[in-house]
C-alpha cells in the first residue's frame, strides 16, 4: 500500500472475490472480478437484485471483455448465484473494452435492455466496428504529428488495427439511455445517474443514497489515476479540464460513502481520494510546464511522466496524457503551440 492508499479505508481489507465468485457489498448488491488481458488484469463487477424477492433476477453493472476466461467466469457466476432468476439489464458505466466487451453476449443471453449514456454507446458501436478515426490504425498519424518518430513502435501500434473489435465484437443494437440526473429504480433502491467527461465520451456513476455506494466506474480509483487522453478523433480536445471538472460533481456525496471502483478495492475516502488526485495532476502540470522552457512534444514529454519501460499498448495511453496536459496549459494560455518544419507540434511558454 502506498501512501496515498494508507490515507483511505478499506472496509473489506484484502479481501477479494474469486474469479467466478461473488462476494457481498450490501444488501442486494454483490461484488464481482473478472479478468483482464493486460497489466492491469482485472475489473470490478456488480450485481444489484432487481426485484424484492429471493427470486428476483439481477442488474449487471458493466460486463468484462469478451474472451473465454471472461465467458468462463460468468457462466460460474451465472450458475452459482444468478441461478434461475437470470439478469434482468446490463448498464455499462462506459464504452473501453472491460466495460461493455461482452454487453451483447449477456443481453442476448437473457433477452434484457442495455442502458449506457448516448455519447458512450454511440462511441461503442463505432470502435466495435472499426470506422476510420476511432480505428487502431487512426492512432499513428495522430501521434506522428506529436513526435511519434520510432518506427518499431509504430508498427507495433498498427498492430493493434483490431485491438477493440477483438475484445467486443458487438454491441447490442438498441439501448436504453441514460442521462445525468436520472434515477434508476433498481429493485429496493433508487441510484442516481452522475455523468463525467475527460475519462471516456460520457461516463455514468452511480449513486444510491439509501445504501451511501457509490459505483464509481473509471471516474474515481483508489490506487492508480484514472486515463485521461487526447485521442485521434478530437485532436484538439480538452479532456483533463473536463476531468477535472467532473470531479466536482461528487463533492456534495458523504464523506463516508462506499466507493466502488472498476479497479482496485471498495474504499471510504471519496473527498480525500479527489484531493490526492487533483493534487497529482497539478504536480504533472507544474513538471511539464517548467519542462517547457524549451519546445516540447508529447513524446518528449513522456519519460517526464511516466519513468518505466512501455509498450505499444501502454505508450498508446501515456502519449495520450502527456498531450491532455500540454493541452489544459495551452487552452489555459500558458503554452503556444507551434507546427515545426518537420511537421511536430510542439508547445512552450508564452
Amino acid at each position: 500500500m502506498n501512501h496515498l492508499e494508507s490515507q483511505l479505508a478499506y472496509p473489506f481489507g484484502d479481501t477479494v472475490p474469486d474469479i467466478g465468485a461473488v462476494l457481498p457489498i450490501a444488501p442486494g448488491l454483490h461484488w464481482l472480478r473478472m479478468p483482464l488481458p493486460f497489466a492491469l488484469d482485472h475489473i470490478n463487477l456488480w450485481l444489484i437484485a432487481d426485484g424484492h424477492s429471493a427470486a428476483a433476477p439481477w442488474c449487471a453493472v458493466d460486463c468484462g471483455v469478451a474472451t473465454d476466461a471472461t465467458r468462463d467466469a460468468w457462466e460460474q457466476v451465472l450458475t452459482i448465484k444468478v441461478g434461475g432468476a437470470g439478469l434482468s439489464r446490463v448498464i455499462a458505466t462506459h464504452c473501453h473494452p472491460d466495460h461493455v466487451g461482452l454487453s451483447d453476449w449477456l443481453c442476448k443471453k437473457f433477452n434484457v435492455p442495455f442502458l449506457a449514456t448516448a455519447a458512450e454507446y454511440a462511441f461503442a458501436r463505432m470502435m466495435s466496428a472499426a470506422l476510420p478515426g476511432v480505428d487502431g490504425t487512426a492512432a499513428i498519424p495522430h501521434f506522428e504529428r506529436h513526435g511519434l518518430v520510432d518506427t518499431v513502435l509504430r508498427d507495433q501500434m498498427a498492430e493493434r488495427r483490431n485491438y477493440y473489435p477483438s475484445l467486443v465484437p458487438a454491441v447490442p443494437l438498441a439501448y436504453t439511455r441514460l442521462q445525468d440526473g436520472d434515477q434508476l429504480a433498481i429493485g429496493d433502491h433508487s441510484w442516481r445517474v452522475i455523468t463525467g467527461f475527460g475519462h471516456s465520451p460520457e461516463h455514468a456513476a452511480l449513486y444510491c443514497a439509501a445504501l451511501n455506494v457509490l459505483i464509481s466506474g473509471d471516474m474515481v480509483l483508489p490506487r492508480i489515476s484514472t486515463n485521461v487522453s487526447v485521442f485521434a478523433i478530437e485532436p484538439e480536445g480538452n479532456p483533463l479540464q473536463q476531468y477535472l471538472d467532473s470531479l466536482g460533481k461528487f463533492k456534495n456525496l458523504p464523506a463516508d460513502t462506499l466507493v466502488l471502483p472498476s479497479h482496485g478495492r471498495p474504499f471510504q475516502g471519496l473527498h480525500t481520494r479527489i484531493a490526492q488526485l487533483r493534487e497529482h495532476h497539478g504536480a504533472r502540470l507544474a513538471e511539464v510546464m517548467q519542462a517547457c522552457r524549451t519546445p516540447q512534444s508529447a513524446v518528449d514529454i513522456v519519460p517526464l511522466m511516466f519513468r518505466r519501460p512501455l509498450d505499444a499498448h501502454t505508450l498508446t495511453f501515456a502519449l495520450g496524457e502527456a498531450l491532455a496536459h500540454l493541452h489544459k496549459l495551452w487552452f489555459d494560455g500558458l503554452l503556444r503551440r507551434v507546427i515545426g518544419d518537420d511537421g511536430i507540434i510542439r508547445f512552450h511558454l508564452t
